[in-house]
Parts: C-alpha cells; structure tokens; sequence
C-alpha cells in the first residue's frame, strides 16, 4: 500500500475518516460554541446553551413527534421517511432541478446542523449519512436531542431551546407550557416564515396535532 500511495496521502485519508470522529467526541462532552449555519447568516445570533434537563419535557417530547417519532427506534436513519423522499424524488418533472427532500430524522438534522452546510444537494446528503453513522455509535439518544434542541433554528438568528423560548415567549425554556411547546415544535420546518407566537391556520392546527401526539408518544419516547 506505500508503494501505491505516498504516504502524505495515506496520512491525509486518516485525517479525513478519523477528525470528524475527534470533534464528534469532544462535542459529546462540550457544548459546540457555534455551528456553520450561525456563521453562515449573517455572524448575528442569539445561542444559549441550556442542558437538557433544564429544557420542559413538553418541548422535547413535541419535537420528537413533530420531527422524527421513530427517533428512540431507529439507528440514524428512517427507512419509510427514506423512500417516500426517494419516491418524491423520482416524481419530480424537473430533472435538472431535482433535490433530495424529506427523510431526514432528528439524528441527520443534529449533524447538518452541527457540521454542515444547508443545501440538499447530494453531496451534502453523503456527507450527512457518513456523519451520522459515526454520531449514532458515539453519542447516545439523549445527547443526539440535547444537541438537536440547542442548536436547531427557531427564527432569524434564534438558536436552540432558550434563545427561542426568550425570543418568543419571554421565559426560560423551563418554562414552556404544553401549548407553546407544540407551537415551537409546529414551526421547525420552516422557522424563518412561521411564527409561534403568531401562528397562521397551519401553524396553529399543526400545534394541536403536535400536542395531541406528544402525550401519547409512550414507548416511542423510552430514550429521552
């Protein structure tokens, strides 16, 4: 193998597989001060990083049931969500324009979030799966959540579970009610055109369903 490849190539390639997993593990026992995302915008963003047990139990419960309710389940990947976005894809008239979309699960939205760079192209896409094997093997659920809800979007330079509760209802992320979880939760897709706290017909119907599920979730919550 020196003989095929130099050796700063075969040094490279180390570097490439094993720094992810580095940063990976050292993000399992930090907080991340700043994701791509953050910086990508405009640098201008409220982040405040709360541990998971001081965020409502409402509001990680409606997360999961409006993100990926098969989160505690699956190994970073949900194979039905899969290929109804593999479906819609081959659906698509505009082959030129055609984009991966959906199927993502809390697991593979922590890594691009994180890690990466918000496009769908299929680069990213690759990078995001390759990721992700490597998280799910070294974090557990609930540091896979506690990421996901303190860096995840919630408005315009609005960062995690406390920043968004802040910035939209004026309390800590303790706090949350059952109600303004699920408004919170109802957004996520597109946080930069819904509001929580003036939430349209869809938003609002969204929430009920939300709110409705959450307490339901039952086994389907085991790992938070």
């Amino acid at each position: 193998m020196r003989k095929r490849f130099p050796r700063y190539v075969i040094y490279a390639l180390l570097v490439v597989l094993l720094a992810p997993a580095g940063l990976l593990l050292l993000y399992r026992l930090i907080p991340p001060p700043v994701t791509p995302l953050m910086l990508i915008r405009d640098g201008k963003y409220d982040y405040r990083w709360t541990p998971l047990k001081r965020i409502a139990p409402a509001l990680v419960r409606s997360v999961v049931t409006a993100e990926d309710e098969a989160f505690c389940q699956h190994n970073g990947f949900d194979k039905a969500a899969l290929e109804k976005a593999w479906d819609r894809y081959l659906d698509d008239d505009d082959d030129d324009g055609r984009k991966l979309r959906g199927g993502s699960t809390i697991s593979q939205q922590t890594i691009k979030n994180l890690l990466l760079w918000p496009d769908r192209t299929w680069l990213r896409k690759g990078l995001e799966a390759w990721l992700t094997v490597y998280m799910e093997t070294l974090w557990d659920k609930r540091r896979i959540v506690e990421i996901y809800l303190n860096i995840v979007e919630w408005g315009p330079g609005v960062y995690g579970a406390e920043a968004a509760a802040q910035h939209h209802f004026k309390k800590s992320a303790s706090q949350l009610s059952n109600h303004e979880a699920a408004l919170l939760a109802a957004v996520l897709p597109s946080p930069l055109k819904w509001s929580p706290t003036r939430p349209g017909p869809y938003v609002q119907t969204r929430s009920e369903i939300i709110s409705g599920r959450a307490t339901r979730l039952g086994a389907l919550a085991s790992c938070l």
